[in-house]
């Protein structure tokens, strides 16, 4: 069957939302670790890792071998919020692994299997225990495209989708959102004054880096002062971990080292560590004051996903070698972003750890760079306000050689869309 007989019924059955597979025309068939292939046998380099779901790479040997395991025993594969070995062995493995080490006093609440659900159940708990409503969210945040979670993301598009008012959240500048403007003071002016129109909070609800917002990274001080501002206001701080956490920023959480302590902390995405349905909020156990199935959802018990996140964590996390090399890429990263960005008038680094990326300056460019990269074997995206950051997301696990590769790839498609070559070209 030809690649376009294929393809033909995504275009005349599956909906018009589908939105990657438009950048990457291709039938998939294969992958491991950071290559794919596709149904003709060409190779690709992945530097989207299923938008940082995949940041130990596609099937892991252990984790693949685990699961094929339970299948063929004959274990439960579904058991909503019921008690079951793989899942008492997952909660064990992060109560040693993660929390106890960290010093981190948390209940784990599994909530429906994607980061939206993890969001949606913070900001309910937030408003169930301080009584109040509005959410304090941030410039080109995105936290899910649920209708709550909606609320509280920031770019237009996205929440024109909702088709009807989105309310409960008031919008303030992320660090840096607005040349010259304080954004902590701003904030704390605006909670100050009691005509600002802006009633007291339930929380803050934050990425520590912005994935889809286009990178942006917020600084330890910046962080430690919203949780001040939040403590003096009788609010949480809600600390969305989807994206930027599970490692990807170099530590399991991305405010690590930082001196925050959130209230709520939603994760998703890598949690299963093999790209399976699985979400979760961490609580402050004097939070923890829901009623039985006050917040359910049907496949909160995953238990597949529970196999491979113990697994994951038992590979990953018994001591700190991962987290070194993922900081030893992430400044091999930084060091060739920068080579790239040199090359564009006024682009500039964003982001943190292996969350980095290229604002380019317009998302034209960038989205040529990107399709540059797929015709020579590299599956690479953009993000921010107006698509403008060629955004690498590569598995954490990618062999350094392949990773070089990759990055000369990036390189090569960045100085054939400089505007110096444009014009040279002309």
């Amino acid at each position: 069957m030809t690649d376009t007989a294929m393809t033909d019924i995504y275009t005349r059955r599956e909906s018009e939302a589908r939105s990657y597979c438009r950048s990457f025309p291709v039938t998939f068939k294969w992958a491991k670790n950071a290559t794919l292939r596709d149904d003709e046998g060409r190779e690709y380099t992945d530097f989207l890792a299923g938008c940082s779901s995949l940041n130990y790479g596609h099937n892991d040997d252990d984790m693949k071998a685990a699961l094929l395991d339970h299948v063929s025993s004959d274990g439960l594969a579904h058991g909503l919020d019921m008690h079951t070995g793989v899942k008492a062995r997952f909660l064990e493995a992060f109560e040693k692994i993660i929390l106890e080490p960290r010093d981190m006093d948390y209940k784990f609440m599994f909530t429906g299997p994607t980061g939206t659900n993890a969001v949606e159940a913070a900001m309910k708990l937030a408003r169930k225990t301080t009584g109040r409503e509005t959410i304090v969210a941030f410039t080109n945040g995105f936290h899910g495209m649920t209708m709550g979670a909606l609320a509280a993301t920031g770019n237009a598009g996205k929440r024109a989708g909702g088709g009807m008012a989105l309310s409960g959240v008031v919008r303030m500048p992320y660090e840096g959102a607005m040349d010259g403007v304080d954004s902590l003071a701003l904030i704390r002016e605006m909670l100050a004054n009691p005509s600002s129109g802006i009633d007291a909070p339930a929380a803050f609800l934050i990425e520590p880096v912005q994935g889809e917002g286009g990178l942006n990274a917020a600084s330890a001080d910046f962080l430690r002062g919203l949780q001040e501002l939040a403590r003096e206001h009788g609010a949480l701080v809600i600390m969305d971990d989807i994206q930027s956490g599970i490692g990807r920023t170099g530590p399991f959480f991305s405010f690590e080292g930082m001196g925050i302590q959130p209230d709520l902390i939603p994760l998703a995405k890598s949690l299963s560590g093999m790209g399976l349905p699985f979400a979760g909020l961490l609580i402050r156990p004097d939070l923890d004051v829901w009623k039985p199935a006050e917040h359910n959802g049907t496949f909160r018990g995953n238990n597949h996903a529970f196999v491979t996140a113990r697994v994951a964590l038992e590979k990953f996390w018994q001591d700190d070698a991962f987290q070194k090399q993922t900081e030893a890429k992430a400044a091999f990263l930084t060091e060739r972003l920068q080579r790239i960005a040199d090359m564009i008038p006024g682009a500039s680094l964003k982001g943190r750890g292996m969350m980095q990326g290229v604002d380019v300056g317009c998302g034209e460019m960038a989205a040529a760079i990107c399709a540059t990269c797929f015709q020579h074997g590299l599956i690479i995206e953009t993000s921010g306000a107006h698509d403008e950051v060629v955004k690498v997301l590569a598995p954490l696990t990618i062999p350094q050689d392949q990773f070089a590769k990759g990055l000369d790839v990036l390189e090569a498609a960045a100085q054939v869309h400089a505007p110096a070559n444009k014009i040279a070209a002309e």
